[in-house]
């Protein structure tokens, strides 16, 4: 999967291998496969994590409430998890680029119920230095 990353991740369109924009004239690769084809892992900083935390709205509860008794796509919460993703993903590769990294390996999404309503968005991966 390449995502391109423009404006610190406002927009992100899909493709097959992340190569994110941040700081002027540097760039990212965010893979969710443990190499690069092509590059050679140099350096190891560690663990990165971003996360975020998001509450459903009591009117995408009352949408939602409908649409679940007829089927179909729960629209509100689509967009709200994808909101979640990008922030979470945003994060990530600040902290990567912080610890100096020029890629993110072996990237994950995790999700988990903090309260009733609720939920925590977590991307985590390997910050590394590649060429």
């Amino acid at each position: 999967m390449r995502l391109t990353c423009q404006a610190r991740c406002n927009i992100i369109r899909l493709r097959t291998r992340q190569t994110t924009t941040l700081k002027k004239g540097t760039t990212m690769q965010i893979v969710n496969t443990e190499t690069i084809p092509g590059a050679t892992v140099v350096e190891v900083k560690g663990l990165v994590q971003g996360n975020t935390v998001r509450a459903k709205n009591i009117g995408r509860d009352i949408a939602a409430g409908f649409k679940n008794m007829v089927g179909g796509e729960l629209k509100g919460y689509t967009e709200l998890l994808t909101e979640s993703r990008r922030e979470a993903l945003s994060r990530m590769m600040a902290q990567a680029e912080a610890l100096g990294a020029n890629a993110v390996v072996n990237v994950r999404f995790s999700t988990s119920a903090i309260t009733s309503g609720a939920s925590e968005m977590m991307a985590y991966g390997t910050a590394v230095v590649v060429q």
